[in-house]
């Protein structure tokens, strides 16, 4: 049977993940060849977005519960599995009918369905497909591995991605992660009703603020979950009601038991199946090398999102959205292109929500030395405290001069209030630029602009600011 030709186009997309699937459109929309290769279903995990959908039921949930808090009385709120589970299934439809084939397919965008290896600097083989592509984009994503713990395979597990297809919800699920999915997850699944337990081996949120994780722990706490943290699970075990997990802290070992075992792992680079080395391209446990242009040691290929390595490590979950566009502007329009890991918002979808964007005040402390911190409460905001939402605060870290060196948001909506600070972060505004924003009243985004004024503060007690102020007052 003779081989089949060579595939030559001017782009050749492995993954077609959400943002394998927004380059390709993209390059596509411009009159550019495009080869779409993935080996699994179009559109990359459903994990992502179901999470948020179960989120957003279960803070509806607790919101009825306490509801009286706003002189509302309401009866405890009833969760309905089945409606929950077609809940979850509408978000993914509708996010899915962008990912059609046929979609696709109209677009201009040619698909192929396999598994993607390099078989030299310039070609990747997809099952005897050959692709000799002018460039090649890698965007195959990560995955959260299974942990290396004794007993794994002898009791109930569930995956991030089985959430999508959850009809019953598990009756006591222990939730194995330390960082954002897992603490959402966990409570989540405590306010519709199963009786969760949280186990976070490097501790609670550790990559957030410490202050901002604080007050996440409080709320957990208060809302009935089981926190376990800073404890190594060292086996699991089955059991007759499912499993118990058997966990090594400095008091000792500790047992606790559930119906099944919800893994929430840090994710890891997609790219064990590329042969990276056949085509010259370097990579290491962080993910593909590239550089700030997000090109690899191969000048043809780039990789972004999840498997991106080296400086485009990913700290968000949303920075490959914006390594598509540079690398379109670099592929397409040569534009000298860099990548801001630092300008990349965090997210963790717990309530109260945390949202950041470059370095925490440890960080900023460590790296910059003298730096000064600015936070106002949302309790001193008028609108939350209407809202009965008053828990939390804006904390922004700046330098001597005013420059931004990162913002923590903690409370209601911290992931929508975040979204000036990042137009901040990219336009390279400072403090004083953002104190003389006008926000809307009794806003909770009025938090931030008078979290911006404090910077202002010690200057009023300035002898010389003092004297002037008298010197002009003299004119009327």
């Amino acid at each position: 049977m003779a081989k089949p030709a060579a595939l030559t186009p001017d782009i050749c997309v492995i993954g077609a993940g959400g943002n394998g699937i927004a380059l390709a459109t993209a390059a596509a929309a411009f009159g550019v060849s495009v080869v779409l290769v993935e080996r699994e279903v179009l559109g990359g995990s459903p994990a992502p977005l179901a999470t948020k959908a179960l989120v957003e039921a279960a803070a509806s949930a607790q919101a009825a519960r306490e509801a009286g808090r706003l002189g509302l009385k309401t009866t405890d709120a009833q969760v309905s599995p089945a409606q929950l589970h077609d809940h979850i299934q509408r978000a993914l439809a509708a996010e899915a009918a962008n990912h059609a084939e046929e979609r696709l397919t109209a677009l201009g965008i040619t698909i192929i369905r396999g598994e993607a290896r390099f078989v030299s600097r310039s070609t990747v083989n997809v099952d005897g497909q050959p692709i000799k592509a002018r460039r090649f984009v890698i965007a195959t994503g990560a995955r959260s591995p299974k942990p290396d713990l004794p007993g794994l395979d002898t009791v109930p597990l569930l995956h991030e991605e089985d959430i999508s297809g959850l009809t019953r919800l598990p009756e006591r699920p222990i939730i194995l992660g330390s960082g954002a999915t897992g603490a959402a997850l966990a409570q989540a699944l405590q306010r519709l009703g199963s009786k969760a337990t949280l186990v976070a081996p490097e501790g609670l949120l550790a990559e957030h603020d410490a202050e901002a994780a604080m007050l996440v722990r409080r709320r957990l706490l208060r809302e009935g979950l089981t926190l376990h943290d800073k404890v190594e699970p060292i086996r699991a075990e089955r059991s007759r009601s499912g499993l118990r997990l058997v966990l090594a802290g400095g008091a000792g070992e500790t047992v606790v038991e559930g119906s099944h075992l919800l893994l929430a792992a840090p994710q890891r680079p997609e790219i064990a199946a590329l042969d990276l080395d056949l085509g010259g391209i370097r990579h290491d446990s962080s993910g593909v090398l590239v550089d700030k242009a997000l090109r690899t040691s191969n000048r043809r290929v780039y990789a972004l999102g999840g498997c991106a390595g080296g400086p485009a490590t990913a700290v968000a979950d949303r920075a490959g959205e914006d390594h598509v566009g540079l690398v379109l502007r670099n592929i397409l329009f040569r534009q000298p292109t860099r990548i801001d890991p630092a300008k990349d918002p965090r997210v963790a979808w717990c309530q109260p929500e945390i949202a950041a964007i470059g370095l925490s005040e440890a960080a900023a402390r460590a790296k910059a030395g003298t730096v000064q911190v600015l936070r106002w409460p949302f309790a001193e905001m008028g609108g939350s405290r209407a809202a009965g939402e008053s828990e939390g605060f804006v904390k922004l870290v700046t330098d001597k001069k005013g420059r931004i060196l990162g913002v923590t948001i903690v409370g209601e909506g911290a992931g929508e209030l975040i979204a000036p600070w990042c137009v901040a972060a990219k336009a390279g505004l400072t403090i004083a630029d953002m104190a003389g924003v006008v926000m809307p009243a009794l806003s909770r985004s009025d938090a931030s602009r008078r979290a911006a004024l404090s910077f202002h503060v010690p200057s009023t007690n300035s002898a010389r600011l003092r004297r002037l102020i008298g010197f002009l007052r003299r004119f009327g």
